[in-house]
């Protein structure tokens, strides 16, 4: 059986070793990647988390306070996604794209009930239901993550609503939605979080849970590859607009993940990754995508160039 990153080698171009396999890496159609979630399914609710409860419990105060803060992002992120994700739906082109997208959303509703259950189960944070924990975990949250999630993300998916037919409003959608929100910001968290909890052995059910949502989002976000080949990496005035919407998106996205009282133009660390390495990681994975579609970051400068400079840093 393919493990995760094989997997993800086969829908997402950013999780591939250079540039030249991005330029020449074929992707999944909506439809491949409708039938590859069939293949994938998972339960919110099987996950064992016997081990996690124990380790939680071990922790010392302020570990519990830097796990809640670390995964806050997350819970919230996905309610996020989930209710703003109708837009999109709307503006499928045919029944193959149509069936794509509505296996999104359900698998953006069922990591929201997956972080719900972690959080009521595990951390034990104060609330009686689903909407107080929420409220209680957006005290974590900082103004990026609020201007990316509540104010661009809202943005882009009410234009979307008001007309599903605008293309234009459909690349800034899944500029924003795929290739910063997911690409760029979900996968660079999901992948320093479990890597440190795997290297220290602790909470087996988080990783569990936390690598069936991360096959998730590689497929998330290998149709929104597909979807901005055909479209921005087609039509220059198209691929412009992506560029001015990721150069604008990018520095707001690099201070989401900026651990509390971190300088976020400064150096830092989180879960003992530094701020370069998290950069690092993320920026590569979005030059392969970049590279796949055909449009780099910048007008004019090729994708080499930009990963040397590394010039918008990304959390």
């Amino acid at each position: 059986m393919a493990t995760l990153d094989q997997l993800a080698k086969q829908v997402d171009p950013g999780q591939l070793r250079t540039e030249e396999q991005a330029s020449k890496f074929t992707l999944m159609t909506p439809q491949q990647l409708y039938e590859l979630w069939e293949r994938q399914p998972w339960s919110a609710y099987e996950v064992d988390l016997t081990k996690d409860r124990e380790d939680w419990a071990a922790l010392s105060p302020e570990d519990k306070d830097s796990m809640i803060w670390s995964l806050s992002t997350f819970f919230i992120g996905e309610e996020r996604v989930t209710t703003q994700f109708s837009g999109l739906v709307m503006a499928y082109d045919d029944m193959h794209e149509e069936s794509f997208l509505t296996t999104q959303q359900v698998d953006e509703a069922r990591h929201t009930q997956f972080f719900d259950r972690y959080y009521r189960e595990v951390i034990q944070i104060d609330g009686d239901d689903f909407e107080s924990r929420l409220t209680r975990v957006r005290e974590e949250l900082n103004d990026a993550f609020t201007r990316l999630f509540d104010e661009e993300l809202v943005e882009a998916g009410r234009r979307l609503i008001a007309n599903p037919r605008d293309v234009e409003a459909k690349v800034d959608f899944v500029t924003t939605y795929h290739m910063v929100i997911e690409g760029t910001l979900a996968l660079t968290g999901q992948w320093s979080i479990t890597e440190y909890m795997e290297n220290n052995g602790i909470f087996p059910g988080f990783v569990e849970g936390f690598g069936k949502i991360a096959r998730d989002e590689h497929r998330h976000v290998a149709y929104g590859t597909w979807f901005l080949q055909k479209t921005a990496g087609q039509d220059p005035a198209l691929a412009a607009r992506m560029q001015a919407k990721l150069q604008e998106l990018l520095p707001i996205a690099a201070g989401v993940l900026v651990p509390p009282g971190a300088d976020p133009f400064g150096e830092w660390e989180l879960l003992g990754y530094t701020s370069e390495q998290i950069n690092g990681f993320a920026f590569k994975s979005l030059s392969r995508r970049l590279k796949t579609i055909g449009v780099p970051l910048f007008a004019e400068q090729p994708i080499a160039e930009q990963t040397a400079e590394q010039s918008v840093p990304v959390a």
